[in-house]
């Protein structure tokens, strides 16, 4: 459907402070987490707007926040009305859309760029990982908002993907409110309500080393949840897109199990690798059975979405042995 040049820029405008605001507010939570409110913009001002110069870094720190905020929202908002822009084309010619993708990994990749440009005082500011999932939820951030000003958008570009994509991220939702209702009733019987994702956010975002010694925080809490449910939203899709692939092949819906392993190993991984110590407190049949619950949860909700998964798997195991026998019998 065909909008007005004026609201397809107005439009991206908008997207654009949004996706603005999701990374700023992610940003204020790591700030927040390690008790400097604000230090990443007062940061980023001084290394991109003043080149990190002795006397900005010891000057008035509102008047660097405010230059960086000013800066942030300027350039979401262009980046916003360029993607709106290429999103109408892409609506109106559809081989443009693999276009408007690469724009979109370009933008990833350059806001990564820019901070090791930057050198190591806003690396240390903002950390690749951290930047990079910031950008990724203020990207869905702008897509929802676009789909959602645009009804038709979604379906003209994507098609039947539209289904697939609102399964994945129910899926991973499922998935998620699982393993955060498993955490919370495992702490509340030991008596130290939050403690397991306050502790996991101190290790992600802190890079804590002694457990004993962190607190319990509204934003190490909150941060972690923001990550808990960004990672299993990207998991759920995943798995509806093997889904989707399962209605040709059934035994590709075994993929969705092994996504699952490769999505914990890769978490099980990362937070060892920051920190064994608070994962030994957390305990690994803790993660494990909240997990394994949440598991179940999801291949639940994608049985009901595809009846008889698990019989169609059965039932093209038994096609490949009876190919495979009679292939054998012929030489």
């Amino acid at each position: 459907m065909r909008q007005s040049r004026t609201r397809i820029i107005f439009d991206g405008a908008v997207a654009g402070l949004i996706g603005g605001a999701v990374v700023a507010v992610w940003f204020f939570i790591f700030d927040a987490v390690h008790g400097v409110p604000m230090e990443t913009p007062r940061i980023l001002a001084a290394a991109m707007l003043h080149a990190a110069r002795p006397t900005v870094l010891s000057g008035a720190a509102w008047m660097l926040i405010g230059e960086y905020t000013v800066f942030h929202f300027l350039a979401f908002a262009t980046i916003g009305v360029i993607g709106a822009l290429m999103l109408s084309a892409a609506e109106r010619n559809p081989d443009l859309f693999v276009v408007l993708f690469i724009f979109t990994v370009a933008f990833e990749v350059f806001f990564i760029a820019l901070i090791m440009l930057l050198g190591p005082g806003a690396q240390a500011a903002v950390s690749w990982w951290k930047g990079l999932a910031g950008n990724l939820m203020a990207t869905a951030a702008m897509l929802a908002f676009f789909f959602w000003r645009q009804p038709a958008l979604a379906e003209n570009l994507l098609g039947p993907w539209v289904a697939v994509l609102r399964e994945g991220v129910i899926a991973g939702v499922i998935g998620a409110v699982i393993v955060a209702a498993w955490f919370l009733i495992y702490d509340l019987l030991a008596g130290q309500p939050f403690h397991t994702p306050a502790l996991l956010g101190a290790i992600i975002f802190n890079g804590m080393r002694e457990p004993s010694s962190f607190a319990v925080t509204t934003a190490l809490v909150l941060g972690y949840t923001v990550l808990h449910f960004f990672a299993f939203i990207m998991f759920g899709i995943a798995a509806s897109i093997t889904m989707a692939a399962s209605e040709r092949e059934p035994l590709v819906a075994l993929g969705v199990v092994v996504l699952f392993v490769w999505f914990e190993m890769c978490f099980a991984g990362f937070v060892t690798y920051l920190d064994l110590t608070g994962v030994r407190e957390i305990g690994w049949w803790n993660i494990a059975g909240g997990n394994v619950l949440a598991l179940a949860a999801i291949i639940a909700w994608y049985e009901h979405r595809h009846p008889r998964v698990v019989p169609r798997i059965m039932e093209r195991w038994e096609e490949l042995k009876t190919e495979g026998g009679g292939a054998r019998a012929k030489t």
